[in-house]
């Protein structure tokens, strides 16, 4: 199982715009072939600071889901309202407890 960590910081007034548009899509990207998992996290320190961690099968289902219509529709809403450049990992999943 693939990880997809997102690190995102918004312009202030622009957060409200992400989350409703995250709300409008967040079922779609769910329901992308091969996602498993998806969540959002805000930063308690630095409320600009999101987070979004997605679980995939396979890596070739991440990258399908990046050549989306749903991920460039998304995604080109989504970078307009950044106040820094955005990070991101692929990573394993080596250890979880529930």
């Amino acid at each position: 199982m693939l990880v997809r960590i997102v690190k995102m910081s918004f312009q202030e007034d622009k957060i409200p715009a992400f989350l409703e548009n995250f709300h409008l899509n967040k079922e779609k990207i769910r329901a992308a072939p091969g996602n498993k998992f998806l969540e959002l996290y805000q930063d308690q320190n630095n409320p600009n600071l999101f987070f979004t961690y997605s679980y995939w099968e396979t890596a070739a289902d991440l990258e399908n889901y990046r050549n989306s219509a749903l991920f460039s529709e998304v995604w080109t809403f989504t970078k307009a309202l950044f106040d820094a450049k955005p990070e991101a990992w692929s990573v394993d999943k080596l250890v979880s407890l529930a």
